[in-house]
């Protein structure tokens, strides 16, 4: 791999210029396009030890320097969704443009300017022979797409191989609007379900021939998205199940169609599990479909349980150094989709927090460069204070 313009010398590195080269790989979902060659190029001169792991079409990367305990681990991933229309776009969205004191292109927020920072972070920190323990990175480039190959796999070739983690640090893009206005410290649950009632096709102008489906899977929904779920969660709001699609299929304007089918999803707190979720939907399933005599099934695919993180220590260290670089405390929120914290969480403590997230996935992605340079200083400070908090505690 030839050696690019980010790396100053081998223990310094130019958080803006390796974000930009980050960028330059179109590396949309699966494709990895080279970003990980870039990245793990930058680790190598730092001195980590670097471990591709590929399953099936993804790539990903396991970097590690030291071999002590406390083992610290920043995760991310360098795939990026799809541009859309690169016409609509200010600046080509692989050029990564750098204009008004901004950084412009797909996944300059979400997140490969995170992973830039706490590469350049690390390079400070190493540089001081400041890491007291381990330092590791685990990037994935399976992050918006399934996450079937990615974080998860890596995690389980680390039990595999008996490397534990003992605490994480995502650096999704976890601030709305500001530098140090928000660390994730859980996710909601997520849990994908499609509801089919069948009935008897027949003719629109004999009805009692025939047994139309659409009425009994309306009423099927809205008894569901009607009735509250629960009331909340610590730092959770209640769950939510909305209806995403209904799906018929009947090209014919004087046929009952047999059946009919609805997509949702519920959106849950730490009350349910995703086995006591679907277990909930069964039983009022069941019940409706006795009083309304219909027959229904249910397919369902849990995509992530809820979890939150309760290690103080560590949620303190995080906001305390956003709070001494960013001039705020940020709030501890479980707002927002999923990420692959969901699988970390398994196996040590972990917490999110990045750039601001304002434009991610958006036309004309973009962050402010003074952001970056933040995020750099308050990585920095973390990976610092961490092996001075943690060292001796575990």
């Amino acid at each position: 791999m030839a050696r690019v313009d980010y790396v100053t010398t081998m223990t310094e590195i130019d958080p803006i210029k390796l974000a930009r080269d980050l960028i330059r790989r179109p590396s949309v979902t699966p494709a990895d396009e080279g970003a990980l060659d870039v990245l793990q190029e930058a680790l190598s001169g730092l001195g980590f030890s670097c471990t591709r792991l590929k399953f099936e079409d993804v790539d990903n990367l396991y970097a590690r320097i030291g071999e002590a305990s406390p083992h610290f681990c920043f995760a991310g991933h360098t795939d990026v969704v799809p541009p859309g229309d690169e016409a609509n776009w200010t600046s080509p969205p692989f050029d990564a443009a750098l204009k008004h004191g901004k950084l412009w292109g797909r996944g300059a927020a979400d997140m490969k300017g995170a992973i830039a920072a706490f590469t350049a972070a690390a390079a400070r920190v190493v540089k001081k022979g400041a890491v007291k323990g381990s330092l590791a990175f685990l990037i994935t480039g399976d992050e918006e797409g399934a996450a079937l190959n990615g974080t998860k796999r890596v995690l389980q070739w680390l039990r595999e191989q008996e490397i534990p983690i003992d605490h994480c640090l995502v650096g999704e893009p976890s601030n709305p609007d500001a530098m140090g206005d928000m660390i994730k410290v859980g996710r909601r649950g997520s849990i994908n379900c499609w509801l089919t009632v069948t009935g008897r096709q027949g003719h629109v102008a004999y009805p009692h021939r025939a047994d139309n489906p659409i009425p009994t899977l309306m009423r099927k929904l809205l008894f569901l998205s009607e009735t509250p779920l629960d009331e909340g969660y610590e730092r959770f709001q209640p769950s939510s199940l909305q209806v995403t699609d209904i799906h018929i299929g009947n090209t014919a304007h004087n046929v009952i169609p047999e059946k009919a089918t609805a997509r949702f999803n519920i959106r849950f707190n730490p009350t349910w599990t995703g086995t006591s979720i679907e277990a909930w939907l069964r039983e009022k399933l069941d019940n409706l479909s006795s009083e309304l005599g219909a027959a229904y099934a249910l397919d369902v695919i849990v995509s992530g349980e809820a979890f939150l993180t309760t290690d103080m220590k560590f949620l303190s260290l995080i906001a305390d150094c956003a709070e001494e670089k960013a001039g705020r405390r940020p709030e501890y929120s479980t707002s927002g989709g999923t990420s692959d914290a969901r699988f970390i969480k398994d196996m040590a403590p972990v917490a999110e927090f990045g750039l601001v997230g304002a434009t991610m996935h958006q036309t004309d992605e973009h962050v402010a460069v003074a952001d970056i340079e933040m995020l750099t200083d308050i990585y920095e400070k973390i990976i610092t204070q961490y092996y001075q908090r943690f060292a001796a505690t575990l």
